[in-house]
Formats: C-alpha cells, sequence, structure tokens
C-alpha cells in the first residue's frame, strides 16, 4: 500500500511539474481566426494583430490559470478562468490583455489566447 502511494505521488508530481514546464515553453506566435490576425501569447498575457476586414467586431480570448478574485474583496480561487479584450474593430492595431488584471494579489499563466469574433 506504502509502495503504490508512493508512486501514484511521484505521478502527481511530475504531472504538475510537465504542466508548468508546457505553461512556460508554450510562449509564441501563432496565427489565428476570424480574419489575417496573428497572436502573440506569453508567460502571462497575450496581444493580436488583426488587419481591416471591413467592419467585424473581434475579441482576444485568453484563457488562465491560478490565483484569482472570484468574487468581492477578499474571496480568491485557484483554477481556470478566461480573460476578453475589450471589442475592437480591426485596423492593424496592437489589443493586449493579461491574466493579472482579476484583482490584487492575483498570480495566474496563461494557457490559450486566440481571436475570435464578438458577439453582443
Amino acid at each position: 500500500m506504502r509502495r503504490s502511494l508512493g508512486v501514484v505521488a511521484r505521478v502527481a508530481a511530475a504531472s504538475i511539474t510537465g504542466l508548468g514546464f508546457v505553461a512556460i515553453i508554450g510562449s509564441g506566435s501563432a496565427q489565428a481566426a476570424p480574419q489575417d490576425c496573428s497572436v502573440t501569447k506569453g508567460i502571462f498575457d497575450a496581444s493580436a494583430v488583426c488587419a481591416p476586414d471591413g467592419g467585424s467586431n473581434y475579441v482576444l480570448h485568453l484563457d488562465c490559470v491560478g490565483l484569482y478574485a472570484s468574487g468581492p474583496f477578499p474571496l480568491y480561487a485557484v483554477g481556470s478562468y478566461k480573460v476578453l479584450s475589450y471589442p475592437f474593430t480591426p485596423s492593424g492595431e496592437r489589443v493586449s490583455t493579461g491574466c493579472t488584471g482579476m484583482g490584487p494579489g492575483v498570480f495566474a499563466v496563461a494557457t490559450n489566447a486566440y481571436v475570435e469574433i464578438y458577439n453582443p
């Protein structure tokens, strides 16, 4: 029994270490939909540049994992959450958003970023 608990503990520790490594190494550039958008994801934030397309509104969607404010201060939670930029009409200007704007003392890493069409 003790041996199986030790194996489970080692597998869990390796999994958590692997997830942290992937979150850090996963930074970089990627092409994103809907049209002619370039998304650059960092460890804690992301930015997008989209070419003009005639008037569609987009938002930059950022998935984060970590400590975040889950309600009125001082309520916090640990887990995943999403951050959306303000809606924007593509004009070739850079739009940015980050995981750290969700309350004081927040610590989270970005896991995914993409541009999507804004539907109010």
